[in-house]
C-alpha cells in the first residue's frame, strides 16, 4: 500500500524581480511539512527593497511574517499550518494523477512617501508538491467530495473512491458539501475504481468527527461501522437489491447507509472518515467481515494493508422559520380598529337617541 511520506524540501531558489532596473538574488529555505509550509528569506533581500518586517505578510495580510535568527544570520519566515492555507491565501491546487502542487505568495507593502510610492512591490511565489494521496493526515485541508485513495497491492496500483450520493438509486453524486436534514438517509458508496472488478473491498471501520483529522479528540465522534459491521442501529449495507454490489466484502463497490444526525453541542456538521482494505480474489471469504467475531489472523491482514478516507463537512439543513408578514398584523388590527371606532360611533348614536326622546317626553 502507497503511504504518504512526510517530505522536508529545502529549497534554494532565485527570485528574480526587478527594481528600478536592477535586479536581486533572494536566497531561501522552504519546509513542505506533513502539515504545514515554511518559508525562509535571507533579511538582505528586503533590506535591498527598504523593507521591514512589518510590512512582509502571504497574500492574507494577516498571515504576517517575523524575524528571525539562525546561526548568526537573520531572515524574514512565516509559518503556514494545515488549517490556515486557504485563510492565508493559498492558491487553488493543482493536481494530476500522481500529485497536488501547494501556493503561497509571500509579498510586501511598497513604502509610502507622501501621497507616492517609488519602491516595487516584492512578491515570492513558493511551491510544495505532495504526493496525490487524499487522506486527512495529508498536508493542508483538502475538501472533497469525491474522495480518492491510491493503494499498492502486489505490485498493482488500485484507487480507491469515497462519494455521497443523494438517494437509494445511487445515481447522482453530490458535487458540492452535502446539506440533508435530520433524519435523512446518508447514501455512502466506496468503490475500486482503478482496476475495475478485480479487488474485493472490505470496509473496516467508519465513523463521524467534528473537526476534519481523523484521530483529532478535540471534539466528538460517532462510529458508524466497527470491524465491517454496523455499529449505529441506523446503520445498514447493500442498496436494497439482491446484486451483490453495496455488500461488505462480497466485491469491489460497497454501499451503506445510515440517518442524518447532529452532534449535540457546535460545530452541528460533521466529517465521515473510513479505513478499507482491498482483498485479492485469492482472499475469498476471509474478506468478508464475521459480525460476532473477528479473527486474530483478520486483525493482522487489516493493520497491514488497511487505507484511510475522508470526506465532508456534511452538513446540517436547518427547518424553515416562517417570516411574519408585517402587513398580515397590520392588516387585521386596522379591521379591528375600524370596527371598534364604527361600533362607538353606533354606541354614541344611540346614546344620543335615547336622551332625544327621554326628553321629548
Amino acid at each position: 500500500m502507497a503511504r504518504y511520506q512526510k517530505s522536508k524540501v529545502f529549497l534554494h531558489l532565485a527570485a528574480l524581480l526587478c527594481a528600478v532596473g536592477s535586479v536581486s538574488v533572494a536566497i531561501m529555505n522552504v519546509t513542505c511539512g506533513k502539515d504545514f509550509i515554511s518559508i525562509l528569506v535571507d533579511e538582505e533581500y528586503f533590506k535591498y527593497y527598504n523593507v521591514g518586517v512589518e510590512d512582509v505578510h502571504l497574500t492574507n495580510a494577516s498571515c504576517r511574517a517575523h524575524r528571525e535568527e539562525i546561526s548568526g544570520s537573520a531572515y524574514f519566515t512565516v509559518h503556514t499550518p494545515m488549517d490556515q492555507y486557504t485563510a492565508c491565501g493559498g492558491k487553488p491546487l493543482e493536481k494530476n494523477i500522481t500529485h497536488i502542487v501547494y501556493s503561497l505568495t509571500l509579498m510586501s507593502d511598497p513604502p509610502v512617501y507622501g501621497n507616492i510610492v517609488r519602491d516595487p512591490v516584492v512578491q515570492i511565489e513558493y511551491k510544495c508538491i505532495y504526493p496525490y494521496i487524499r487522506r486527512v493526515s495529508l498536508a493542508f485541508p483538502i475538501i472533497s467530495f469525491s474522495s480518492e485513495r491510491m493503494f499498492k497491492v502486489d505490485e498493482v496500483d488500485a484507487k480507491v473512491e469515497m462519494s455521497l450520493f443523494k438517494d437509494h438509486t445511487y445515481i447522482e453524486a453530490f458535487t458540492s458539501p452535502p446539506t440533508i436534514k435530520l433524519g435523512d438517509q446518508i447514501y455512502v458508496q466506496i468503490q475500486v475504481t482503478e482496476p475495475e472488478d478485480f479487488f474485493h473491498l472490505k470496509i473496516n471501520e467508519c465513523w463521524a468527527s467534528q473537526t476534519p483529522q481523523a484521530n483529532d479528540k478535540s471534539g466528538f465522534s460517532h462510529t458508524l461501522l466497527a470491524n465491517g459491521c454496523a455499529n449505529d442501529k441506523t446503520t445498514s449495507f447493500g442498496n436494497g437489491t439482491p446484486h451483490p454490489a453495496g455488500r461488505n466484502g462480497e466485491g469491489s463497490t460497497v454501499r451503506y447507509s445510515f440517518d442524518m444526525f447532529r452532534f449535540i453541542n457546535e460545530p452541528h456538521s460533521f466529517y465521515l472518515h473510513c479505513t478499507v482494505h482491498l482483498c485479492t480474489p485469492e482472499d475469498g471469504q476471509s474478506c468478508i467481515p464475521e459480525c460476532k467475531t473477528i479473527s486474530k489472523r483478520e486483525v493482522v491482514v487489516e493493520e497491514q494493508a488497511q487505507g484511510l478516507l475522508s470526506y465532508g463537512p456534511i452538513r446540517r439543513e436547518l427547518p424553515v422559520t416562517p417570516k411574519i408578514n408585517l402587513l398580515t398584523l397590520v392588516l387585521p388590527l386596522g379591521v379591528i380598529w375600524t370596527l371598534g371606532i364604527f361600533f362607538l360611533v353606533l354606541i354614541s348614536i344611540a346614546k344620543a337617541g335615547i336622551r332625544r326622546h327621554m326628553t321629548n317626553t
